[in-house]
């Protein structure tokens, strides 16, 4: 949907002369799904004003860290107060240590934690960690699972590769991704024969507990319990990736909702509030091999950023009072059904896969339990319904292969205009493809 002489359109035209693409990050640019993007000007509860004045439910919330809402005031303020006292230190703070109290008091397997400043941060620095632990060289990863774009992960990492058609990524040699092996995600059988193979090799495997980057994906019946196994017997490192499903799916995030434990967790985004924030942490045998008191090296000047802190410390509190779950769990219930009927009111084949309060709409007649199931999806049939609901007043992610994230701030009046907006999306891309 073009935006003709719009103030964002106009924007986008002058981001074009000097961002790369026009965005700062790739999926932005709604490529995939025939727009270009609008940009917000103001954004409150679940709600974004773009530059233009249209007002937008939004299911993206910065990618699901915003779980309680755009501009939620109990974070604004302690930003603020943060702010009067000094921006950034690189000395220590407080904050830093209450942040890390917080943190390992409510996911289970984290002993000790190192704040970052990005979840690519987290899941390059936990692989480095990983590897001078074991002394080993190789990692295992999955199909579709993004874990951030350093160079070892680029590989078959589904999310912002796969809405662009790019299997992989030029700038990467190869002796530096020989290490990587990427098996298919929910394969057990995959992963015992790769253990077979040069289990004395391998120093970590790392995971998507639930995947959310190839829409939402949840692990099959035994996968997780699987790697525990396997990784125990081999003497190698487990890494759950917690970056989208930290303190999403429970307090304690996957690990706690499925009862699996790893030896390290990758945390961003709901951890900062709204502000960059990345941690790894695990088990203290682990974690005392991080420099200064092991050989490990891993470094920022930003890493414990006192503004970042003050809304990670709040957002987690708000996370932690009684009754949070069980209303995100009720509220996205509450939309799949509805848009469940939705698309069977209106003859298209969708499979909707959630797990707590992610989801994805998948534009496919059967089940999607791994990448090249995802793959399967009728991307143009997802770039009419995502028009059509923009049109409609709701943004989406602006591919087939993202989640939709369901937060606090979603009341029923919210719910209610999306699913009736998606009665007709639905029949729209019924219409145009006649599904």
């Amino acid at each position: 949907m073009k935006r003709k002489d719009t103030l964002s359109q106009k924007l986008f035209h002058r981001a074009e002369q000097v961002i790369p693409g026009g965005v700062n990050s790739p999926v932005r640019s709604g490529r995939s799904v025939g727009v270009s993007p609008f940009f917000v000007k103001n954004a409150r509860g679940c709600r974004l004003e773009d530059e233009d004045g249209n007002i937008f439910i939004d299911y993206v919330g910065s990618w699901g860290p915003l779980i309680a809402g755009h501009a939620h005031p109990e974070v604004v303020e302690a930003v603020r107060q943060a702010a009067t006292r000094g921006t950034s230190y690189g000395i220590p703070c407080r904050l830093e240590v209450d942040m890390a109290e917080k943190v390992v008091s409510m996911v289970p397997s984290v002993e000790s934690v190192r704040m970052v400043n990005s979840g690519t941060e987290a899941t390059m620095s936990a692989i480095r960690l990983a590897r001078g632990y074991t002394g080993r060289p190789k990692l295992i990863k999955f199909d579709g699972c993004y874990h951030g774009h350093s160079d070892c992960l680029l590989v078959k990492s589904g999310s912002g590769l796969a809405t662009l058609g790019i299997p992989g990524s030029p700038g990467v040699p190869e002796e530096i991704v020989a290490h990587t092996l990427s098996l298919p995600y929910n394969d057990l059988d995959a992963v015992e024969e790769a253990f077979r193979k040069m289990g004395d090799q391998i120093a970590c495997v790392i995971v998507e507990p639930v995947a959310g980057n190839m829409g939402t994906v949840p692990p099959a019946p035994g996968f997780l319990e699987g790697l525990r196994r396997l990784c125990d017997a081999h003497g190698v490192v487990l890494i759950f990736d917690e970056v989208i499903t930290g303190f999403r799916l429970a307090p304690g995030g996957a690990q706690e909702r499925f009862g699996v434990l790893p030896d390290l967790t990758c945390l961003g985004k709901i951890i900062g509030g709204g502000l960059p924030v990345g941690a790894y942490g695990g088990r203290r045998e682990i974690m005392d091999h991080i420099a200064p008191g092991g050989n490990v090296y891993q470094a920022g000047t930003l890493s414990g950023n006192p503004l970042a802190m003050a809304a990670g410390w709040t957002m987690l509190n708000i996370l932690s009072r009684d009754g949070v779950y069980e209303t995100l769990e009720d509220s996205a219930a509450y939309l799949e059904a509805g848009l469940r009927r939705a698309a069977a009111d209106a003859g298209v084949p969708v499979t909707m896969n959630r797990v707590g309060s992610m989801g994805c709409a998948f534009f496919s007649p059967e089940p999607v339990r791994d990448f090249d199931s995802a793959l399967k999806s009728n991307t143009e049939a997802y770039g009419i319904y995502f028009r059509e609901m923009l049109a409609r007043g709701v943004y989406l992610a602006p591919s087939q292969f993202e989640c939709f994230f369901v937060g606090l701030a979603h009341d029923r009046e919210a719910l209610d205009q999306t699913i009736q907006a998606a009665r007709e999306a639905f029949q729209a891309v019924q219409i145009a493809l006649g599904l």
